[in-house]
């Protein structure tokens, strides 16, 4: 049996024939491409003799074709996603960009007022960090409304096309709606010491904008559930410590039961991203009905085992993750390794609501014969009785 076939069989509640293994190797590409490391077969097959059209430290990863499904196929990891938003995204006033160094400036002018973001490329964990983040306080609240009002969004399949040809037996696809607008906010472009003043502060500022926002991300999640593909995400980058209790029952919880709902109708899967502390959102996430909760990092990194969240959801609900990202780096030797990955495939075993994943990513400096170890371990302990 497929890879594809033991993670559908999964997602329908039935028995596959092993484990299913997946893994998002995003981070991983990026810091092969950023350092040279990426092997010359792969790049090929990506780019062929011409070379990336734009490649420059993390700015965007032009890794998406025959290159990055050759080399899910040679580490043995079922593909599932680089994170693909399915639809162009066009605003009347286009943002300003400018690289000093390692800082990526970009600067929104709008009528309501001007806004500025600066994001740094930290060039030894290859990835990028706000240090000016675009809202403020409540006071740019306005200007970020107007950005919305005037922003258009239209499908953008071709990759899903492509995929869907591509991926085969090997894997599903999966394509994102934007995150939902209380997690925009926090994750991308005020944060969390922000967003709580904005909501101390004032309120129906905050809740006139999450009204905009809303109405424009539900148009992505209707792009997204009309792509080709198998299932749905929604990248919201979740974590108990922020987004639990009010903050989840009064901003978050409605937007997930209409997305849901919305991507079920198209006969896809729900997924969600929760790449956090896991109690009690994982709860949460369940009862609004998600199919799949996705990026689950368990203890010893995360805060619940796998036995204690499994007791924390519904029995319908698949848990995709399991190995914490940071195990594949060579400071955890590799009979732990091994015995960790050895120990989840055995949790997960007859249990047909697990998906073994990375919690979320696997690090720059990991080996590649530690990510195919995993597919190894898999074929040895993961058989179903």
């Amino acid at each position: 049996m497929s890879k594809r076939e033991d993670v559908l069989r999964v997602l329908r509640g039935e028995n596959p024939e092993y484990v299913p293994w997946f893994g998002d190797l995003a981070y991983w590409i990026e810091y092969l491409l950023d350092d040279g490391l990426m092997d010359k077969k792969y790049m090929d097959e990506e780019f062929g003799d011409t070379g990336p059209d734009e490649y420059r430290m993390g700015i965007a990863i032009p890794f998406t074709g025959e290159g990055l499904h050759r080399l899910h196929h040679d580490l043995g990891v079922g593909f599932y996603l680089q994170g693909y938003f399915p639809f162009s995204e066009t605003c009347e006033a286009a943002p300003g960009i400018e690289y000093r160094g390692d800082d990526k400036i970009i600067t929104h002018v709008t009528p309501a007022g001007t806004l500025r973001e600066v994001w740094f490329h930290e060039r030894n964990t290859h990835s990028w960090a706000p240090k000016e983040r675009m809202v403020k306080d409540w006071r740019d609240l306005a200007a970020l409304r107007w950005i919305y009002e005037h922003t258009e969004y239209a499908p953008d399949y071709l990759l899903a096309e492509q995929r869907v040809e591509r991926v085969g037996d090997e894997g599903i696809v999966v394509v994102y709606t934007m995150r939902t607008p209380l997690q925009e906010l926090i994750a991308q472009k005020a944060g969390i010491e922000a967003v709580t003043y904005m909501y101390m502060d004032a309120q129906d500022e905050l809740e006139e904008t999450l009204a905009v926002m809303e109405a424009k991300h539900d148009e992505t999640a209707r792009l997204a559930c009309a792509a080709p593909g198998d299932c749905v995400l929604v990248p919201d980058n979740l974590s108990s410590d922020i987004s639990s209790g009010m903050f989840y029952e009064k901003y978050l919880k409605g937007v997930h039961e209409k997305w849901v709902k919305m991507i079920r109708g198209a006969g896809k899967y729900s997924m969600v991203h929760l790449d956090g502390a896991l109690d009690p959102l994982a709860g949460e996430l369940s009862k609004s009905g998600f199919d799949v909760i996705e990026a689950v990092t368990p203890a010893p990194v995360g805060d619940l085992a796998l036995p204690d969240l499994k007791g924390r959801v519904l029995p319908e609900t698949v848990l995709w993750g399991g190995i914490p990202g940071g195990f594949f780096h060579p400071y955890l030797s590799d009979g732990d390794f091994e015995r960790y990955v050895i120990e989840t495939i055995e949790c997960m075993k007859g249990d047909n609501r697990f998906v073994l994943a990375v919690g979320d990513q696997i690090v720059p400096e990991s080996s590649p014969e530690r990510i195919r170890r995993v597919d190894e371990l898999v074929k040895k302990y993961g058989k179903y009785d």
